[in-house]
């Protein structure tokens, strides 16, 4: 499950795992009472009202069509595998997956040199900035390259990308034209990630199969 954070408005958000979500809401009626109303919105969205008043706000993280029984089907939806890319990039290194579910497909990590930040000033700091301005557009080469290798033999099974790490280096990525397809299947919000290794490639399922909730309770409205 991920990190609760305040929402906007009152209440607070987090990410609840696909295959815990019934046992998941099942909490939440032992705590707040049965659920006197549930209904989807046309976006997709799943509103659950308890018996005291806590409301409930369901997002999948892929699309579904609702079912006559609008929370079983939804929670059964949530749990079908998707394939979906995912595309991290910082300052001097990258990831690249296409997952299958949570299952790992294929990857590939790399890194390049990008020299830190100096006190000098004067010509030096500019030749210097000019330097670690050209390795930084070696690194967005690079991972378009990595991208385009790794990620652009399955787009077409691919139903989304996800993406993480440094906004504006990412945008640069998807900015080649190679990869057009790919950045249109772009998701947001992006992934909360740190450094992009292996290891934190293989925990991006976590955030995106999460099944995003917005739960406000009586005291939030106080």
């Amino acid at each position: 499950m991920t990190r609760a954070r305040p929402a906007a408005g009152g209440g607070r958000i987090l990410g609840v795992p696909p295959e815990r979500l019934g046992r998941w809401l099942d909490g939440v009626a032992d705590r707040h009472g049965s659920f006197d109303r549930v209904a989807s919105d046309a976006d997709g969205a799943v509103q659950v009202t308890c018996a005291d008043t806590t409301t409930v706000t369901l997002r999948a993280p892929f699309g579904w069509q609702p079912g006559p029984a609008v929370l079983s089907s939804f929670t059964a939806a949530a749990r079908q595998s998707h394939r979906a890319a995912v595309l991290l990039v910082r300052r001097g290194r990258w990831a690249v997956g296409v997952f299958d579910g949570a299952d790992l497909v294929v990857s590939k990590v790399d890194a390049r040199q990008v020299q830190g930040r100096t006190a000098a000033g004067g010509w030096s700091q500019q030749r210097f900035a000019r330097r670690r301005g050209h390795q930084t557009d070696a690194v967005v080469t690079a991972a378009a390259d990595t991208a385009a290798r790794v990620l652009l033999p399955h787009i077409a099974d691919v139903v989304a990308l996800f993406t993480g790490g440094d906004r504006g280096l990412v945008d640069d990525v998807l900015a080649d034209p190679r990869l057009r397809t790919l950045a249109a299947l772009r998701r947001e919000p992006p992934l909360e990630v740190g450094e992009p290794t292996k290891v934190v490639l293989l925990a991006t399922p976590e955030q995106f199969r999460a099944v995003r909730v917005h739960i406000v309770e009586p005291d939030d409205r106080r």
